[in-house]
Protein backbone atom coordinates (compact mmCIF):
# COMPACT_ATOMS: atom_id res chain seq x y z
CA UNK A 1 0.00 0.00 0.00
CA UNK A 2 2.96 2.23 0.81
CA UNK A 3 4.11 2.85 -2.72
CA UNK A 4 0.34 3.62 -3.62
CA UNK A 5 0.33 6.86 -1.69
CA UNK A 6 0.89 8.99 -4.40
CA UNK A 7 -1.56 7.53 -6.91
CA UNK A 8 -4.40 7.69 -4.04
CA UNK A 9 -3.35 11.18 -3.56
CA UNK A 10 -3.95 12.09 -7.45
CA UNK A 11 -7.20 10.18 -7.63
CA UNK A 12 -8.56 11.57 -4.83
CA UNK A 13 -7.26 15.23 -5.14
CA UNK A 14 -10.55 17.56 -4.72
CA UNK A 15 -12.59 14.94 -3.78
CA UNK A 16 -15.63 15.54 -0.74
CA UNK A 17 -14.60 13.24 1.92
CA UNK A 18 -17.92 11.23 1.38
CA UNK A 19 -15.97 10.29 -2.27
CA UNK A 20 -12.99 9.22 -0.67
CA UNK A 21 -14.20 7.10 1.96
CA UNK A 22 -16.53 5.37 -0.97
CA UNK A 23 -13.46 4.86 -3.08
CA UNK A 24 -11.70 3.02 0.26
CA UNK A 25 -14.62 1.18 1.41
CA UNK A 26 -16.05 -0.19 -2.28
CA UNK A 27 -13.50 0.38 -4.67
CA UNK A 28 -10.22 -1.31 -3.23
CA UNK A 29 -9.91 -5.04 -2.09
CA UNK A 30 -8.35 -3.94 1.38
CA UNK A 31 -9.18 -4.45 4.99
CA UNK A 32 -9.88 -1.12 6.32
CA UNK A 33 -11.64 0.25 9.73
CA UNK A 34 -12.66 3.16 11.44
CA UNK A 35 -10.47 3.23 14.71
CA UNK A 36 -12.99 5.36 16.55
CA UNK A 37 -12.53 7.89 20.11
CA UNK A 38 -16.17 8.20 19.92
CA UNK A 39 -15.29 12.18 19.26
CA UNK A 40 -17.29 14.36 17.46
CA UNK A 41 -14.90 13.53 14.16
CA UNK A 42 -15.57 9.62 14.88
CA UNK A 43 -18.94 10.09 15.04
CA UNK A 44 -18.82 12.23 11.79
CA UNK A 45 -17.09 9.29 10.20
CA UNK A 46 -19.37 6.64 11.35
CA UNK A 47 -22.64 8.15 10.44
CA UNK A 48 -20.87 8.72 6.50
CA UNK A 49 -19.48 5.25 6.27
CA UNK A 50 -22.90 3.38 7.30
CA UNK A 51 -24.18 5.48 4.67
CA UNK A 52 -21.80 4.00 2.71
CA UNK A 53 -21.90 0.45 3.66
CA UNK A 54 -23.75 -1.08 6.63
CA UNK A 55 -20.62 -3.11 6.89
CA UNK A 56 -18.16 -0.75 7.61
CA UNK A 57 -15.64 -1.95 10.13
CA UNK A 58 -15.48 0.36 13.39
CA UNK A 59 -14.03 -0.34 16.26
CA UNK A 60 -12.66 1.31 19.73
CA UNK A 61 -10.56 1.01 22.55
CA UNK A 62 -11.88 0.94 26.03
CA UNK A 63 -9.18 1.69 28.48
CA UNK A 64 -11.27 1.08 31.79
CA UNK A 65 -11.09 4.87 32.66
CA UNK A 66 -13.83 6.74 29.76
CA UNK A 67 -16.53 8.51 31.25
CA UNK A 68 -19.81 7.32 32.01
CA UNK A 69 -21.40 9.53 28.80
CA UNK A 70 -18.60 7.71 26.88
CA UNK A 71 -20.26 4.42 27.13
CA UNK A 72 -23.34 5.55 26.97
CA UNK A 73 -22.66 7.45 23.37
CA UNK A 74 -21.38 3.72 22.22
CA UNK A 75 -25.04 2.43 23.71
CA UNK A 76 -26.49 5.38 21.66
CA UNK A 77 -24.40 4.55 18.15
CA UNK A 78 -25.09 0.87 18.44
CA UNK A 79 -28.58 1.45 18.72
CA UNK A 80 -28.39 4.11 15.94
CA UNK A 81 -27.36 2.63 13.47
CA UNK A 82 -28.11 -0.81 14.34
CA UNK A 83 -24.70 -2.34 14.03
CA UNK A 84 -22.06 -2.55 17.50
CA UNK A 85 -18.94 -1.13 17.21
CA UNK A 86 -16.15 -3.65 18.50
CA UNK A 87 -14.27 -2.65 21.35
CA UNK A 88 -10.94 -3.59 22.27
CA UNK A 89 -9.28 -3.59 25.90
CA UNK A 90 -6.20 -3.37 27.27
CA UNK A 91 -4.37 -7.02 28.48
CA UNK A 92 -5.50 -7.42 32.36
CA UNK A 93 -2.43 -8.50 33.61
CA UNK A 94 -0.41 -5.29 32.24
CA UNK A 95 -3.08 -2.86 33.52
CA UNK A 96 -3.04 -4.45 37.26
CA UNK A 97 0.69 -4.73 36.98
CA UNK A 98 0.83 -1.11 36.43
CA UNK A 99 -1.88 -0.11 39.09
CA UNK A 100 -0.48 -2.60 41.89
CA UNK A 101 2.86 -1.22 41.26
CA UNK A 102 2.76 1.89 40.90
CA UNK A 103 -0.76 2.97 41.85
CA UNK A 104 -4.20 4.75 39.94
CA UNK A 105 -2.81 7.64 38.79
CA UNK A 106 0.84 7.82 38.23
CA UNK A 107 -0.47 9.11 34.61
CA UNK A 108 0.22 12.89 37.03
CA UNK A 109 3.94 12.00 38.06
CA UNK A 110 5.47 12.56 34.87
CA UNK A 111 5.32 12.38 31.03
CA UNK A 112 7.13 8.97 30.92
CA UNK A 113 5.02 7.99 33.80
CA UNK A 114 1.99 8.93 31.71
CA UNK A 115 2.65 7.14 28.23
CA UNK A 116 3.31 4.14 30.04
CA UNK A 117 -0.12 4.14 31.32
CA UNK A 118 -1.69 5.31 27.79
CA UNK A 119 0.68 2.63 25.79
CA UNK A 120 -0.81 -0.20 28.16
CA UNK A 121 -4.43 1.11 27.75
CA UNK A 122 -4.55 2.33 24.45
CA UNK A 123 -1.60 1.93 22.30
CA UNK A 124 -1.02 -2.13 22.66
CA UNK A 125 -4.42 -2.83 22.31
CA UNK A 126 -4.38 -0.70 19.29
CA UNK A 127 -1.66 -2.39 17.92
CA UNK A 128 -3.72 -5.56 18.03
CA UNK A 129 -6.75 -4.09 16.30
CA UNK A 130 -4.73 -2.48 13.26
CA UNK A 131 -2.73 -6.10 13.37
CA UNK A 132 -5.26 -7.51 10.61
CA UNK A 133 -6.33 -3.92 8.65
CA UNK A 134 -4.38 -2.63 5.50
CA UNK A 135 -5.69 1.18 6.31
CA UNK A 136 -7.19 2.60 9.25
CA UNK A 137 -9.16 5.43 8.98
CA UNK A 138 -9.15 8.61 11.77
CA UNK A 139 -10.93 11.63 12.59
CA UNK A 140 -7.72 13.62 12.68
CA UNK A 141 -8.01 17.16 12.20
CA UNK A 142 -4.63 19.61 11.39
CA UNK A 143 -6.38 22.31 13.31
CA UNK A 144 -6.93 20.41 16.48
CA UNK A 145 -3.38 20.56 17.85
CA UNK A 146 0.02 22.00 17.24
CA UNK A 147 1.30 18.07 17.04
CA UNK A 148 -0.57 17.59 14.12
CA UNK A 149 -0.44 20.97 11.66
CA UNK A 150 1.49 18.67 9.11
CA UNK A 151 -0.67 15.44 8.63
CA UNK A 152 -1.96 14.83 5.45
CA UNK A 153 -5.32 13.27 3.59
CA UNK A 154 -3.09 9.80 3.41
CA UNK A 155 0.38 9.02 4.92
CA UNK A 156 1.93 5.99 5.66
CA UNK A 157 2.06 5.04 9.46
CA UNK A 158 5.56 3.41 9.76
CA UNK A 159 5.08 2.50 12.99
CA UNK A 160 2.22 0.32 12.35
CA UNK A 161 3.37 -0.78 8.64
CA UNK A 162 -0.24 0.04 7.08
CA UNK A 163 -1.60 3.50 5.20
CA UNK A 164 -3.41 6.21 7.44
CA UNK A 165 -6.48 7.72 6.23
CA UNK A 166 -7.51 11.19 7.73
CA UNK A 167 -10.75 12.36 5.67
CA UNK A 168 -11.47 15.01 7.73
CA UNK A 169 -7.72 16.82 8.06
CA UNK A 170 -9.32 19.64 6.58
CA UNK A 171 -12.48 20.29 8.17
CA UNK A 172 -13.18 23.26 10.59
CA UNK A 173 -15.05 22.32 14.16
CA UNK A 174 -17.42 24.42 12.91
CA UNK A 175 -17.83 22.11 9.66
CA UNK A 176 -17.54 19.03 12.17
CA UNK A 177 -20.85 20.44 14.69
CA UNK A 178 -22.77 21.78 11.36
CA UNK A 179 -22.72 17.79 10.09
CA UNK A 180 -23.84 16.59 13.40
CA UNK A 181 -26.69 18.79 14.21
CA UNK A 182 -28.02 18.27 10.90
CA UNK A 183 -27.84 15.00 10.16
CA UNK A 184 -28.93 14.23 14.19
CA UNK A 185 -25.68 12.11 14.53
CA UNK A 186 -25.63 11.26 18.56
CA UNK A 187 -22.71 12.66 20.20
CA UNK A 188 -20.67 12.38 23.46
CA UNK A 189 -23.33 14.67 26.48
CA UNK A 190 -19.73 16.01 27.76
CA UNK A 191 -19.55 18.60 24.61
CA UNK A 192 -22.20 20.05 25.91
CA UNK A 193 -20.57 21.09 29.57
CA UNK A 194 -17.13 22.36 27.57
CA UNK A 195 -15.13 19.61 26.52
CA UNK A 196 -14.30 19.52 22.80
CA UNK A 197 -11.85 16.69 23.62
CA UNK A 198 -12.72 13.78 25.62
CA UNK A 199 -10.65 11.36 26.35
CA UNK A 200 -10.10 9.04 29.78
CA UNK A 201 -12.01 10.53 32.72
CA UNK A 202 -8.96 11.63 34.86
CA UNK A 203 -7.05 12.97 31.92
CA UNK A 204 -10.13 15.36 30.59
CA UNK A 205 -11.62 18.27 31.75
CA UNK A 206 -13.82 21.57 30.78
CA UNK A 207 -12.34 23.85 29.25
CA UNK A 208 -13.35 27.64 28.55
CA UNK A 209 -14.96 28.66 25.44
CA UNK A 210 -12.77 29.65 23.59
CA UNK A 211 -10.09 27.85 24.75
CA UNK A 212 -7.13 25.50 22.61
CA UNK A 213 -9.66 22.48 21.89
CA UNK A 214 -6.92 20.21 23.56
CA UNK A 215 -6.35 21.94 26.72
CA UNK A 216 -8.15 19.90 28.69
CA UNK A 217 -6.61 16.68 27.36
CA UNK A 218 -3.31 16.25 30.12
CA UNK A 219 -3.28 19.82 30.95
CA UNK A 220 -0.47 19.26 33.53
CA UNK A 221 1.81 18.77 30.24
CA UNK A 222 3.14 21.36 27.72
CA UNK A 223 0.79 21.42 24.53
CA UNK A 224 4.57 19.23 22.51
CA UNK A 225 3.62 16.54 24.42
CA UNK A 226 0.05 16.39 24.66
CA UNK A 227 -0.37 12.90 22.27
CA UNK A 228 -0.81 9.48 23.90
CA UNK A 229 1.26 8.11 20.79
CA UNK A 230 -1.40 6.47 18.46
CA UNK A 231 -0.43 9.90 16.20
CA UNK A 232 3.22 10.47 16.93
CA UNK A 233 5.26 9.49 13.31
CA UNK A 234 8.26 7.80 13.76
CA UNK A 235 11.16 9.55 12.86
CA UNK A 236 13.04 8.59 9.57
Amino acid sequence: MKNKIEEFKKQLEGKETKDVLDFFLNELDINIALASSLGAEDQVLTDLMYEISSDANIFTLDTGRLPKQTYDLIERTNEKYKKNIKVFFPQTDKVENLVNEKGMFSFYYSIDERKECCYIRKIEPLKRALSSLDVWITGLRREQSVTRGEMQLIEWDAGNNLLKLNPLIEWSEEEVWNYIKNNNVPYNKLHDNGYPSIGCEPCSRAVEEGADIRSGRWWWEDPEHKECGLHIKEKK
